[in-house]
């Protein structure tokens, strides 16, 4: 509690007003942070009174649906991209290169998750518009250069680096900025949001596979750079309607008494929040997810070489991306329903079974003789990834509350990143040393279900916790019951008689 109480005396006036709405971020261009006024609502408290609930914020919900759908199409799709990619480098039996090609994707789907806890910040200090659009731009770079060079090693770069962290500042404001448009209609406006994406998932296998036996991989690129071109104007409409959560004028402002060296640690601590990590829940149910992610990526980039090896007959290995993500919209939308239905950190155990499945169907993978039974084991994958996904924020609400929800998403997402990372080029370098990929994915199944493991501690710790603050509530009230009562109070005549 001491420790609290000092960073709060830390805040400049005003901000604390404000980190009530960390949540929602956006600094609006040209509005000023709300002044303090007796007897009047704040700007804040009179938009999140009567929010728009609809009218321009449903353009608002179609440029958040292009943005999810383009960046995580594209990057779902990316096994198809691998196969493409591998034909036009030439590579043979004698020169595998699973290893190296795996890492083009997985170092942008890996980004995505890394750069989380940067673009809060920048969301905070530039506001949803400038960062969207600039994360957008960064992505539209990375996408066209990559066209314009066969070199693998500068496409871990122009791919990997540039259009995984362009998606990661384009992608978290959209989801930010629905908040200011939408109270009562915000889950339906996240639904739409969620399940529009899904829908660029399905279409974009067929598309690139077209595509890419049409005009080559180099203007499939361009194809797919034109789409973070529109996303950049799409960006616009992301007008912030709330007060930015810190009153930047005054932070600049000189403190008397305050060295610039303690003012610089003061900001940095505030944004970088590490008390999240003093939940022994929270930093359980992290190691679970981390630990998860090691396989959770493998089959999006794998599949369909091993699907073309397993089953050289086959010419519509795409279809197995339109069936994951079919699958996982419907995921999204069902697990949202189910898990209102959850009370408190029960919700875990939603997870928890989606992971066991994941592990599962992994492993399930080697053991497909017919092309048909792949289609049923991708359809589950689809739904395991929708609950997957669709549980993280309500999850971290319940773990460390709305105030500090932010934060403990944004840690989750950066601590993902290097698992997520690290998995598929693993299950390259396995196929490329024993020809098959049947070990990679009987090892990809594994972590899933360890993290399973792990979270299945989460709510049990949580209860056990609750039970001892119960016990201890119980005993204080006790105590101060018998003090009342005048039990062991001075000239008390029981305590006289004893005497």
């Amino acid at each position: 509690m001491e420790e609290e109480a000092e960073e709060d005396e830390n805040l400049p006036p005003g901000e604390e007003q404000g980190m009530r709405d960390s949540l929602l971020g956006g600094t609006p261009e040209g509005v000023a942070a709300p002044t303090e006024a007796h007897g009047a609502e704040s700007p804040e408290e009179e938009v999140r009174a009567r929010p728009p609930e609809g009218g321009f914020g449903w353009v608002v919900v179609l440029a958040a649906t292009w943005c999810s759908g383009s960046i995580f199409g594209i990057q779902n799709s990316f096994g198809i991209l691998y196969v493409i990619l591998q034909e036009e480098m030439g590579v043979t039996k004698d020169e595998p290169m699973d290893f190296k090609t795996a890492w083009v994707g997985s170092l942008a789907m890996g980004m995505i998750f890394f750069c989380s806890p940067v673009v809060s910040i920048f969301t905070d200090r530039l506001g949803c518009r400038k960062t969207s659009s600039g994360g957008a731009a960064v992505a539209f770079i990375g996408l066209l250069s990559s066209s314009f060079t066969n070199s693998l090693g500068v496409r871990y770069f122009t791919y990997g680096i540039l259009f995984g962290c362009g998606s990661s500042f384009a992608f978290q404001p959209s989801l930010v900025i629905l908040g200011h448009y939408f109270k009562k209609r915000l889950g339906l406006a996240n639904g739409i949001v969620a399940g529009g994406g899904c829908v660029f998932t399905m279409c974009l296998p067929f598309i690139l596979m077209t595509l890419g036996k049409a005009i080559g991989l180099a203007s499939t690129f361009q194809v797919l750079s034109a789409l973070m071109f529109i996303q950049i104007f799409l960006s616009l409409t992301f007008k912030p309607l709330l007060p930015p959560p810190i009153d930047y004028n005054k932070e600049k402002e000189n403190v008397p008494g305050r060295i610039k060296m303690h003012q610089c640690l003061v900001h940095t601590r505030k944004y970088f929040n590490m008390q999240v990590f003093r939940k022994k829940t929270y930093r359980i149910w992290v190691c679970g997810i981390a630990t998860t992610v090691l396989g959770y990526f493998v089959p999006y980039i794998h599949l369909m070489k091993f699907v073309n090896q397993r089953f050289k007959e086959s010419t519509q290995e795409w279809v197995l991306l339109v069936c994951i993500g079919a699958a996982s919209g419907i995921g999204r939308l069902a697990s949202g329903k189910i898990g209102d239905c959850i009370p408190g950190l029960k919700k875990v155990y939603l997870q928890v079974a989606s992971f066991l499945l994941l592990g599962i169907l992994s492993m399930m993978l080697p053991l497909c003789k017919v092309f048909t039974s792949v289609i049923v084991v991708c359809l589950f994958l689809g739904l395991s990834d929708g609950f997957l996904i669709s549980m993280m924020s309500p999850i971290a609400f319940e773990l460390v509350g709305p105030m500090q929800a932010s934060q403990a998403i944004g840690y989750v997402l950066g601590l993902m990143a290097i698992p997520m990372t690290a998995g598929p080029p693993i299950a390259g370098l396995l196929r490329d040393y024993n020809g098959s990929y049947d070990l990679a994915f009987y090892l990809a199944g594994v972590p899933p279900l360890v993290g399973a493991i792990i979270l299945l501690f989460v709510p049990l710790i949580h209860e056990r916790d609750l039970r001892k603050a119960q016990q201890l509530e119980a005993d204080k009230e006790k105590t101060q019951d018998s003090v009342v009562n005048g039990e062991l109070l001075p000239g008390n005549p029981v305590t006289d008689a004893s005497v």
